[in-house]
């Protein structure tokens, strides 16, 4: 008997390991499954353009901004990213617009044989999905976003136009290493044998990882922090944005001179437009004002360096932070980052991994971090509201998973 959609769902989550729920059992050691399924579906990624993008932060905003100049030029563009936060459709979307309900339920319930056979991951089986959806409505291109890493994503089956790779951080170190450059030489594994590569703002050291292997693989690299053509301005609050900018301003270039036709016009729109054309959520968004609400989905040390040196930068007279996070985080290391003078409201994030709040409030008192504990985010973010004065500022964060919760 078919599922309904809603079955679907439930199965895809409940049934199968799911990174993003139960962390490390989801990890597959090799591309070997994906390459199994993508033969089964008769290769989809062979059959439409790309752009593979990649990094420990920005990669989500960078393939937003790319597909809405793409957008703007007047390509039919798909663009895959994850996590989602309130619809699991937010992942694959054709010009901004989620893949229909019917879709996904039709091609799960067609091939849930295999999937099952085959112990098919939730990653899997979503990229397959994403990339046959995009050759069945025939886009031109393709924003693809690296889930976890690079080498071993299950994206990584495809032959792209282009290869960025945002930046570099530590980030799921129980499975891509404890160190950047042992990370860079995973994320390096989306550069392709003579295809040409961005790089986004790395130290020295990081950066020398990506030189060595471009030129093993004859693919010419550029450096975004080199590019020197005319600023545009992005519809994206954020200070850390301007770095992404430049990232995909030097990727355009690139594009442009292999014949993508990208005017300044569709590059300035696209900028500006991105939003609303890409529906991106969850980057410094402002929910409210008086009193001010900020959200952020930075959750690791480089992302929340950037998101917590901005928000001191906002003007209040009291500083409320809502903050919940996973259980694989070293929490000595972002707990450090965050200030004193806040009021703090700890909650665990809904999913099965998600911090208990208690035991998040009890390390934050190390570090002078002084608040109350909540069962839930909602409830952590209401009490926030209603301490906060119209001068004050309330900032959610911590994970992607907390945010989703309130917006």
């Amino acid at each position: 008997m078919k599922m309904t959609y809603k079955e679907t769902l439930n199965w895809m989550f409940s049934q199968l390991p799911v990174y993003q729920r139960q962390g490390a059992k989801a990890y597959k050691k090799d591309l070997s499954n994906t390459i199994l399924l993508a033969d089964y579906l008769k290769n989809p990624e062979k059959k439409f353009k790309s752009v593979h993008v990649g990094g420990t932060n920005g990669k989500g905003s960078t393939s937003h901004m790319m597909a809405s100049v793409f957008q703007e030029a007047g390509y039919n563009v798909g663009l895959y990213t994850s996590p989602h936060l309130k619809d699991f459709r937010e992942r694959i979307r054709i010009n901004g617009k989620k893949i229909k309900k019917n879709y996904v339920k039709e091609f799960v319930n067609s091939h849930k044989e295999f999937f099952t056979d085959n112990q098919c991951s939730f990653f899997e089986m979503t990229v397959g999905l994403a990339f046959q959806y995009f050759v069945d409505k025939k886009v031109d291109i393709a924003i693809i976003e690296v889930g976890l890493g690079g080498r071993l994503d299950s994206t990584n089956i495809i032959i792209p136009e282009l290869s960025v790779i945002t930046n570099i951080g530590l980030d799921h170190t129980q499975f891509l290493g404890n160190d950047v450059v042992t990370i860079a030489k995973e994320k390096a594994g989306i550069i392709k044998e003579q295809i040409p590569s961005v790089i986004g703002f790395m130290n020295p050291e990081v950066e020398e990882v990506f030189k060595v292997v471009a030129d093993q693989k004859e693919s010419e690299l550029f450096i975004a922090r080199k590019y020197n053509g005319r600023e545009v301005k992005t519809a994206l609050k954020g200070d850390y944005q301007k770095e992404n900018v430049k990232t995909v301003l030097q990727s355009i270039e690139v594009l442009k001179n292999k014949g993508w036709k990208l005017t300044e016009e569709s590059i300035k729109k696209g900028l500006l437009n991105v939003v609303e054309n890409t529906k991106l959520l969850g980057r410094w968004q402002v929910l409210k004002n008086e009193p001010k609400v900020i959200c952020d989905t930075g959750h690791n040390v480089e992302g929340l360096k950037y998101t917590l040196k901005q928000l001191q930068e906002e003007e209040f007279e009291q500083l409320h932070i809502v903050l919940g996070v996973v259980n694989d985080k070293k929490l000595d290391d972002i707990l450090t980052l965050f200030p004193h003078d806040a009021q703090y409201y700890f909650a665990k994030p809904d999913i099965p991994r998600g911090l208990d709040a208690l035991e998040l409030k009890k390390n934050g008192k190390k570090f002078q971090l002084n608040g109350d504990d909540y069962k839930t985010v909602k409830k952590a973010y209401g009490a926030a509201l209603q301490n906060a004065t119209k001068r004050d500022v309330v900032y959610v964060g911590g994970s992607t998973f907390v945010v989703a919760e309130i917006i």
